[in-house]
């Protein structure tokens, strides 16, 4: 790789990180389209771009989340008996999530990543502080099951995306009564299961496809993977901390801005393929 392209994975790394950080979204709804546009200008197999941009994605929330989580935990905001009974399902999901990909076209994974992103920006736009339950038992967090199939979910879908998982867990934490910051910290948390088990399955199931760029690991771009979290988690723990210290709501509505205009170039990339 160039100086050039080594700056500009530092600088997605950074960006990736804070947010990571901040809200509680493993970096992955960034990181996803800017390293497809990347991998799409290096002239890599058009049929594996997606594949890799979200294998390698996933590869740096692992390193992301480990940064971001000892920053909230710090803080005393990880609840972590709600991370090990939504961890188990995480795990499975997450590691089912890359091979259902694989089964999809490059095509069909870009137009599922723009949707993808138009739910999680809109998400954004109109995340509303959950209304008050007429008794915390009423809507408290489920029995081992539930939480099972809940994790299993997340998973299944931070698999297929790349993300971290946040765009789920933390409207279903805090739907349940559970405190934003604590939900954005235990989300911080649930994106090494779903980096672990997502980045183990995409080296697994990309192993033996022809074609792939020199030091892919399967389906991941070591290269890429090395540079972007090197930066993002330098970055992941000063999100972490400006979480504790600023409202959000600002920088969500620009963060869905920047997210829906990834949504138009992901589905451009989807009629293109």
């Amino acid at each position: 790789m160039d100086l050039g392209l080594v700056l500009i994975l530092l600088l997605m790394g950074a960006v990736g990180g804070f947010m990571a950080g901040l809200l509680g979204i493993g970096g992955g709804m960034i990181l996803v389209p800017f390293i497809t546009l990347i991998f799409s200008a290096q002239g890599f197999p058009e049929e594996a771009i997606i594949h890799m941009a979200v294998a390698t994605s996933l590869g740096v929330i692992l390193f992301t989340s480990m940064s971001s989580v000892r920053a909230h935990h710090r803080h005393g905001a990880v609840l972590w008996p709600v991370a090990l009974l939504l961890a188990p399902g995480i795990l499975l999901g997450a590691w089912c999530g890359p091979w259902i990909a694989k089964q999809m076209s490059s095509a069909g994974q870009a137009l599922l990543f723009s949707i993808f992103l138009t739910f999680s920006a809109t998400q954004m736009l109109l995340a509303k502080k959950a209304a008050p339950a007429e008794g915390v038992a009423q809507r408290g967090l489920p029995g081992n099951a539930a939480m099972f199939g809940a994790g299993g979910v997340i998973g299944l879908v931070a698999g297929l995306v790349g993300a971290g998982g946040g765009f789920l867990s933390i409207p279903f934490m805090t739907w349940r009564n559970v405190k934003i910051h604590n939900a954005v910290a235990t989300s911080a948390a649930l994106g090494f299961p779903i980096a672990l088990a997502g980045t183990l399955s995409n080296i697994y199931y990309g192993w033996n496809t022809p074609d792939l760029p020199r030091y892919s690991l399967g389906f991941v771009y070591m290269p890429a993977l090395l540079v972007i979290a090197a930066a993002s988690v330098t970055l992941a723990p000063l999100g972490a901390r400006t979480a504790h210290k600023l409202p959000v709501h600002t920088l969500r509505k620009i963060f869905a801005i920047v997210l829906y205009c990834l949504a138009a170039y992901m589905l451009r990339k989807a009629i293109g393929t």
